[in-house]
Parts: C-alpha cells; structure tokens; sequence
C-alpha cells in the first residue's frame, strides 16, 4: 500500500484547481441528482457546498471522494481523474460523512491507531502521527478515554483527526457540525481553519448553516435541484442580492427555498438520529 508520503510525492502538478469538474452528473433511474455540474476549487481554500435538501451536495461529494460513479462527465480532484485513477484520488482525500465513523468502544487513540493501520501508515510513525494530531483537535488530553464518554464536539474533532492521518490534499466534511451545541460547532471551525494554516488543506463542506458558509468560507456554491445556480464569496453573493442582504437572503433568492423547509422523511430522520448521537 502507498504511505502518506509517498502519495504526497507522485501528486501530478496542479493547476491551482484541487477540484475541477466538467458536466458532471448522477442519475438515479429517471431522477438527476447531479445535472452538468461545472465547478473548480481553488487549492487551499474553503469551500462551502449549499442548498436545500435534495440539491445534490452530498451526491457531488460521493462522486468526488469515488463512492458513487458519476453517470457522466468528469471529475478530477487533486490532479486525478474519479473514474480512471479511483486508487490515486483516495490516497489523496479524506473524508468526513454527516454519520459517525469513530467507534465508541475505543478509545480516541485506539480509534486513530486502526485508521493509521488502515491507511498503510509505518508501523514506526503511527504513535507520532497520532499524538500530533490529537494535540492538533485539542484531544491530547482525551487519548485515552473511551470515544462513548466523548461530548459531540469531541467526537466531530476525532473524526476530522481520522481523516487527516494520510495527509490528504482535500478534505470532504459532510455537515461536520450538524447536533452540536454553538459552542462545539464553533470549536470544529477553529480546527478547520488550523488544518488550512498547518497543511494548506483543501477543505471542502456542506452545511445548512448559514453563519458557519460565512464564517469558514472562502468561496460558496448554491446548488439547486442539482445545478450551480450560483458561485462566489460570501460578501460577492450578498452584494449581488442588495445592501443589507444576509446568506441566508442569497440562499432563498438562488434557490426559493426557506432554510426551514425539512425535506423528506429520511432526511429528517437521519438528522435527528445523528443528533442523537453526537448529544
């Protein structure tokens, strides 16, 4: 299996792009998800993917992180092409799903300890690479506590940790901070923007939480019904709807959509439960 490193080294060279897609799509039968979707990301920023449930954010983010096939165009993050070169993009993304990945079990080493294994780390640099990282999320402390004894904060810090073990290139945070409390959820913010002044990672987002797209955010895309219906930064995207306008006025103009319209069933329903969860 290739290490951290040695995935670090046969990166091709870039064109400034750590995301670059052209008419990308996903259909579901008769149902696209995805619709020609045009989108680049700069490398080293902060990329906030928004839209009402349905708008295709998560779909994009599978097929970008080669859990799901696109039905066509393409997709190349980091330099590599999701279809043709699926190994390569995984060695170079990591990703964090709105589900909880840690096991409660484990400890927080421990968890972090199968994830190194996992990722074809040295035997001789797991425990450095651990305890750097740890300390990174502010869970040194926590190391060696049982995950189930974690707060919801403490959990969405450990599984950013996970996904960072191989050093990738972009990171995929699908609604990190959905369930926590405004405090935690500001504590996630804080660590994503320590991983792009340490690494110069990539960090790509979801979120329904306008506050959080204008805080962490460099650049955002509303998505509805599975197209860009607008790119920009938070303050060009406000500028465009008026003076005095809000994200949350950007969204509903692009979209039609109230930020409080639920969704279906199963969307409300996962929410709650992986609120439950991380509470």
């Amino acid at each position: 299996m290739t290490t951290a490193a040695g995935a670090a080294a046969s990166r091709p060279a870039g064109s400034g792009w750590a995301v670059e897609t052209v008419q990308l799509m996903r259909s579901f039968g008769d149902f696209v998800a995805v619709d020609r979707l045009n989108l680049v990301i700069p490398a080293g920023s902060i990329f906030g993917l928004l839209g009402p449930n349905g708008a295709g954010k998560s779909t994009t983010i599978k097929m970008l992180t080669t859990l799901l096939p696109p039905s066509g165009g393409t997709a190349r993050v980091a330099g590599f092409d999701v279809v043709r070169q699926p190994a390569a993009v995984r060695r170079q993304v990591g990703y964090v799903p709105q589900f909880l990945s840690a096991d409660g079990a484990l400890t927080g080493y421990e968890n972090l300890l199968i994830f190194a294994k996992l990722y074809g780390i040295p035997a001789r640099e797991r425990q450095g690479r651990i305890m750097e990282l740890l300390e990174l999320v502010g869970l040194a402390d926590a190391a060696h506590t049982l995950v189930r004894r974690y707060s919801g904060g403490m959990i969405r810090r450990l599984e950013i940790a996970q996904s960072l073990l191989h050093r990738p290139a972009v990171l995929f945070l699908d609604e990190p901070t959905v369930g926590l409390d405004p405090t935690a959820r500001r504590g996630v913010w804080e660590q994503v923007r320590l991983l792009r002044e340490r690494f110069g990672t990539t960090v790509v987002l979801t979120t329904h939480y306008m506050e959080e797209a204008d805080e962490l955010c460099d650049q955002v895309a509303i998505l509805h019904r599975g197209r860009v219906a607008a790119v920009g930064s938070p303050a060009e995207l406000k500028g465009r709807v008026g003076p005095g306008a809000t994200l949350e006025d950007v969204f509903v103009h692009f979209t039609g959509s109230s930020l409080e319209t639920g969704g279906s069933y199963r969307d409300v329903a996962r929410t709650r439960r992986t609120a439950r969860r991380l509470s």
